[in-house]
């Protein structure tokens, strides 16, 4: 079993490369901008739903705990 400073280095670890992923990822990858996502914009309002940037997402995350979880 992993002890508890190990488990915050991989969760410090984690949210720094999210981090990163944020700041630079969109001009990367346009996540948001996918084929797939919905947008509907009818006078003043707007429906925005990004459901191929969510199953991309979910894809990278499954994988990456795959991966992990190999070791």
């Amino acid at each position: 079993m992993l002890n508890a400073g190990r488990v915050l280095l991989i969760i410090g670890a984690m949210c720094i490369l999210a981090g990163i992923v944020v700041i630079y990822g969109g001009r990367i990858i346009p996540f948001g901008k996918l084929p797939g996502d919905i947008y509907i914009k009818k006078g003043n309002f707007g429906f925005y739903f990004p459901l191929t940037t969510s199953v991309a997402i979910s894809i990278a995350i499954t994988l990456i705990l795959w991966l992990i979880s190999k070791k």
